[in-house]
């Protein structure tokens, strides 16, 4: 019987492969010396594994490390080599007690559970057992099981948090990944084999580890370990809180929402917000002579209702504040810069007029009286309609925008009369020990709610969008954010639990077939982990509320 041969397209070029390739074979023949690295297909329109075979005529399109999707099954393929190789070095035990934590610096930090002290000599010896691995080519394989059987195959590994999330799963099967003897659950798509997994390191770092992974710019390398100690700091506080809580992973939470106490979990954790809130205003008041308080933060962070809720405690003691945003000093339209794809950047610096805006915050520093600007969006003009400020003895002007933590927006301003703060979304909950939730899910679910309450923007164009937003944020924000004279963590533990309940139906509406389609699948099948919780219980000064609706602030 002669051997079946099928027209396959790649890049607009037709070729002939034999039926039962696998299709990380034919990657092997598209894969150049020195290019990102092939980990993913995508095969007449479906995502696909390369362990996988041809079966028929088809189109395929590779998928590299350097776009979001390789990217993130380099790193989750990277976490179950590093979790093996932990199991090897422990003798069959210790994987149960990894957990990572968040991302630092190009990397993961990784704590273990059971308070062992991390010893370079620990690390050499798994970062080894990971090289030999990578060098001996250890297939990752992959089976489905029913739900039931998932659930007491984590119980005898000893991986609670699995067994635990499996509980809520509506699915009827698990798919397990192996590397030889070792089992694990991970949330996506792997690589077919160690030998993809070329690029790491392991950093011993405050009482845990970092797990150091190529970013998307430079997949062929490691970058240098810069932490944030200030933002690690922040991170390290929400965890703790969370673990006190007992709160730390999806299934965690799931318990609580379906025993009833609700509710009371929803104000503890509010009034941790209010708690913080209240500090950094102490802060300020306490310092006697700040009269901006500047606010910056990455798209959706809840900037707008945290100078609110600032404000409000501002009050509280004893000064009186003045909210007003950056965006009201941008420059005309036909003066807006543009981006390297030709549209308005509305998020450079030189969107702003700088002169203006420090011409008018000396002069309120002086004691003179100003009329502050309004930007109309749909005329693209600054208009004056009134809004006069004088700065007494107690008052202070709350400032939010993209740029405040960069010197460059306040360069004429005394730095004696700044105080700066970074406000971001940190997710603290994971869905489970070796399963992470990115700080930008939660972001992009935020602000998928928002565009579509109040714009009238759908899902698979706020999908469209997040790439050039997360530019923007790489550019202006992160580099500033240790600048900050505090940080707040607008994360909420119970929020996905919330939006789930919005945000599913913009999901399902994403077309098959659009570029967009498969983040959409990606992030439903992520919410799929959370037992969902009606807004009605949110209170209305809530930081959620800014996205879900329903806040008692006029924003």
């Amino acid at each position: 019987m002669s051997e079946r041969i099928y027209d396959v397209t790649i890049d607009g070029n037709q070729y002939r492969f034999p039926e039962g390739i696998y299709y990380r074979d034919i990657a092997a023949q598209f894969q150049e010396t020195g290019r990102h690295t092939i980990v993913l297909a995508i095969v007449d329109g479906k995502l696909t594994e390369l362990y996988k075979k041809l079966t028929k005529s088809c189109e395929i399109r590779f998928v590299t490390t350097a776009e979001q999707m390789g990217h993130k099954t380099y790193e989750r393929s990277m976490c179950m080599l590093m979790a093996k190789a932990i199991y090897d070095v422990g003798g069959g035990k210790a994987v149960d007690q990894v957990r990572l934590r968040y991302n630092i610096s190009d990397g993961l930090y990784c704590t273990m559970d059971d308070g062992r002290e991390i010893t370079e000599g620990f690390l050499n010896r798994v970062k080894a057992r990971m090289r030999e691995l990578v060098d001996q080519k250890v297939m990752i394989h992959k089976r489905s099981v029913n739900t039931d059987k998932a659930i007491e195959l984590f119980k005898k590994h000893g991986m609670h948090d699995k067994e635990k999330l499996f509980y809520y799963r509506r699915v009827s099967r698990v798919n397990i990944y192996s590397i030889e003897e070792y089992e694990d659950y991970y949330y996506g798509y792997m690589v077919p084999d160690t030998s993809f997994l070329q690029h790491f390191d392991l950093i011993k770092y405050n009482k845990g580890f970092v797990l150091m992974l190529p970013n998307k710019k430079e997949t062929d390398k490691i970058g240098r370990f810069e932490p944030k100690e200030k933002l690690f700091r922040v991170m390290e506080e929400s965890t703790r809180w969370s673990d006190v809580q007992g709160l730390s992973t999806v299934g965690r939470l799931n318990d609580r929402i379906t025993r009833g106490d609700v509710q009371e979990m929803i104000l503890v954790q509010e009034a941790f917000h209010e708690k913080k809130i209240g500090e950094i205003a102490v802060q300020i008041a306490e310092r006697g002579n700040v009269k901006f308080a500047l606010i910056a933060g990455p798209s959706s962070s809840g900037k707008t209702t945290f100078s609110r809720r600032l404000s409000v405690q501002l009050r509280a003691a004893g000064l009186i504040p003045h909210p007003i945003s950056v965006d009201n000093y941008f420059v005309d339209r036909e003066h807006t810069p543009h981006d390297a794809d030709g549209n308005l950047d509305f998020e450079a610096l030189e969107a702003v007029d700088i002169a203006a805006f420090n011409d008018d915050l000396n002069r309120m520093l002086a004691g003179e009286t100003v009329q502050l600007p309004t930007f109309n969006f749909k005329t693209g003009k600054r208009e004056y309609n009134g809004d006069i400020i004088t700065l007494g003895d107690n008052d202070i002007l709350v400032i939010e925008g993209i740029h405040c933590l960069n010197d460059e927006l306040t360069r004429d301003l005394p730095a004696e009369n700044k105080f700066k703060i970074y406000i971001s979304a940190l997710t603290s909950i994971s869905i489970d020990e070796h399963n992470r939730i990115p700080t930008t899910d939660g972001r992009l679910l935020r602000r998928m709610v928002r565009d579509a309450r109040t714009r009238g923007v759908d899902a698979a164009d706020t999908i469209a969008r997040w790439p050039s937003v997360r530019r923007g944020e790489e550019a202006n924000i992160f580099p500033y954010q240790e600048q900050a004279d505090a940080m707040f963590n607008s994360a909420l533990i119970y929020e996905l639990a919330v939006l789930k309940v919005q945000v599913e139906p913009l999901l399902f509406r994403v077309d098959r077939g659009t570029p967009e389609y498969f983040e959409a699948k990606r992030l439903l099948k992520f919410l799929d982990y959370f037992v969902g919780i009606g807004a009605e219980l949110v209170p209305t000064n809530s930081i959620l509320r800014e996205f879900a609706g329903g806040g008692c602030f006029n924003i």
